[in-house]
């Protein structure tokens, strides 16, 4: 694990809130224009990527250039670089592309820090609706219009009073998607689209589940670094480390996340 002084938590902290500020203005300058489109980055499925996913990477990379140009990115956009610090920035500038073309507020932008054992700081940013949830170095909170509050997952409850997030219903492979139907046919409520928001409301309290497949390490970094500062938990379906994607299970406590691996690997 690289070691990270109190200076330098401060110093990472305060570039991780400048480049969230600028993925902001940039998203914002683009959201529910009625003249933006998409390119696809996939030839067999849409996969979209707008002007502004670009823009809000490119504008949180020229930050990284200036204050912190030892450290490694990872950003969904432009990909990897790497750095001579031990330490390594995880940005997706827009976390939900679809909702972002859609005019839902349910998309967000997601900034990690991550060392060589995974996430130690991150956000999870939604700018339209002006919150933020941060979770690392000590802390767990989140900021928005109803002013600033701790994070806190939810309290054991059994799993036919959980509440499951995921984004899209047809998660996965036939078998993933047989899978997840064996947790989701056992909760009381199911809801789909979320994107990271999911985890953020998972984060704050107000969820028990998110289980999602087919991930990228861009998406999972910053909501395992929040969730896990908020006292939750999250691993893959198997119950081990996923900081590079692939399966998620994110669980408020122990207690569901043990319910939900039951149900996932019979």
């Amino acid at each position: 694990m690289t070691p990270v002084d109190d200076q330098t938590r401060r110093d990472l902290r305060d570039t991780g809130l400048a480049l969230a500020e600028a993925a902001r203005a940039a998203t914002l300058l683009h959201f529910r224009r009625r003249d933006l489109s998409a390119e696809t980055k996939d030839t067999d499925r849409f996969d979209p990527v707008t002007v502004a996913d670009r823009l809000a990477e490119r504008e949180m990379r020229a930050i990284l250039a200036v204050r912190r140009p030892q450290d490694g990115i990872l950003g969904e956009e432009y990909g990897a670089i790497a750095g001579t610090s031990g330490l390594t920035w995880v940005l997706d500038p827009i976390d939900g592309t679809r909702g972002y073309l859609s005019g839902t507020p349910t998309w967000g932008v997601l900034i990690s820090v991550r060392d060589t054992h995974g996430p130690i700081w991150g956000i999870i940013d939604q700018p339209f609706i002006g919150e933020r949830f941060e979770g690392g170095f000590g802390r767990a909170e989140t900021t928005g219009p109803m002013g600033s509050h701790p994070l806190r997952t939810r309290a054991a409850r059994p799993v036919d009073e959980a509440v499951l997030l995921s984004t899209f219903p047809e998660i996965g492979t036939p078998s993933e998607h047989a899978a997840f139907r064996r947790v989701a046919d056992r909760v009381r409520l199911v809801r789909y689209g979320m994107d990271c928001y999911g985890y953020a409301l998972l984060a704050a309290g107000h969820v028990d589940l998110v289980i999602e497949a087919g991930l990228q390490a861009y998406d999972v970094q910053a909501p395992i670094a929040v969730i896990t500062a908020a006292g939750g938990l999250v691993t893959d379906w198997q119950g081990d480390l996923c900081t590079e994607g692939g399966q998620v299970l994110a669980a408020a406590n122990t207690d569901i996340h043990a319910a939900a691996l039951a149900l996932l690997n019979p």
